[in-house]
């Protein structure tokens, strides 16, 4: 395929302009003052691989974003990391991020709630995900590893928590990153706060157990009432409203440590239907998530210029028909993070003074204006 001919010459090309190298990762105590992470997806291994390794420099580790568990709590290989080829785009990967002295630390991902309290409550299957993926690490030689089990039950939590510790106590210096959903709290998220509340993730054993805690600071959407109900007749779904980011990382540093704290920022955007309530506020229909190039260039086409919404991110609103032949027009809203969005986020970490920030996701499709903002100052 001429893809594929293309990334091996390129990435031929890039492996000359670097020396070979290797280090193993650093104590765990030391570490930058401030850390710039991102996700590989495993859906765009070529460009997402082509992309970081053109801005290696300004990254303290990546996250090839991975391995999955199966239901039976065995793990896939889905970014080939595992492939012994030295002329793989993992390899070549490896080899570069090792010289510029950059962290690889994979994801291990999983989202079926049902599935993973099934394996995380029984000892044997739980120790033996353990050790699974400690073998893993020290075996591949990487610098640590990012566990991302979303969807969890609160059931599950004592077991997760149990899981963490297990696994901590297995890798020894290497890292363990913990991806961890944002927690919006409660006088925001609810008109009438609940009298009980149960949560999926014990913070307190998060703090513990992972090195890094990355929080997934996007996909806000309507969760905020009070931001919601600000914006009054204006349509409101951001990604990530940087009023909303404070108030995140303001509840969670109640328990986690602010310097293992990373805010999570996105590099992408949705496309939504819009129909306005009969009372107030909006209804969106979710059509579809895109690369910020789409949004831009369905603006020219339209000739309309987009612009930075209350949450300082990019959105614009137009009509389109169904069919040639169909009378009424449906309205919909484009809403992306750009690089004015993604430097907010980065400026809100460094004021909140916590570790770092996490780009989700690398892929080639962000607003390339975003290298712009490095090196971080």
């Amino acid at each position: 395929m001429n893809r594929a001919i293309f990334c091996s010459v390129f990435f031929f090309l890039l492996f000359a302009c670097f020396f070979y190298g290797s280090t193993q990762a650093s104590a765990k105590t030391t570490v930058p003052s401030f850390e710039v992470s991102g996700w590989i997806p495993y859906w765009r291994v070529a460009t997402g691989t082509a992309d970081t390794l053109s801005h290696i420099q300004n990254f303290t580790s990546v996250m090839p974003f991975g391995y999955i568990v199966q239901n039976d709590g065995s793990l896939h290989d889905s970014f080939g990391l595992t492939d012994p080829s030295s002329t793989s785009t993992v390899a070549l990967l490896n080899t570069v991020a090792r010289a510029e002295k950059v962290k690889i630390v994979p994801t291990v991902m999983w989202s079926n709630g049902a599935a993973i309290y099934k394996i995380l409550s029984k000892s044997s299957s739980r120790q033996a995900l353990e050790d699974a993926i400690a073998n893993l690490v020290k075996k591949q030689k990487f610098d640590g590893i990012d566990i991302d089990f979303e969807n969890k039950t609160a059931e599950t939590r004592p077991y997760f928590s149990l899981f963490l510790k297990g696994l901590y106590a297995r890798m020894g210096q290497k890292l363990v990153y913990c991806s961890i959903e944002a927690r919006t709290p409660p006088s925001s998220a609810f008109s009438v706060i609940p009298a009980k509340q149960e949560y999926a993730n014990d913070y307190v054993a998060i703090n513990k157990y992972c090195d890094r805690v990355e929080i997934m600071t996007y996909d806000q959407g309507t969760i905020d009432l009070k931001l919601n109900a600000a914006s009054g007749s204006t349509p409101y779904i951001p990604i990530a409203d940087p009023a909303w980011v404070k108030k995140v990382i303001d509840l969670t540093a109640q328990t986690i440590s602010k310097k293992k704290i990373m805010i999570g920022i996105a590099t992408y955007g949705y496309e939504y239907d819009l129909r306005k309530l009969s009372e107030y506020g909006y209804n969106y229909d979710l059509d579809w998530t895109f690369n910020p190039g789409y949004a831009t260039a369905l603006a020219a086409q339209l000739g309309i210029m987009p612009i930075r919404n209350s949450a300082g991110e990019m959105s614009f609103t137009y009509s389109t028909t169904t069919s040639p032949t169909a009378t009424t027009s449906t309205q919909r809203i484009v809403w992306w993070s750009d690089a004015g969005a993604v430097n907010d986020k980065i400026q809100l970490a460094k004021t909140l003074g916590v570790r770092g920030v996490s780009l989700f996701k690398l892929d080639g499709g962000e607003d390339p204006n975003i290298w712009n903002l490095f090196p971080l100052k």
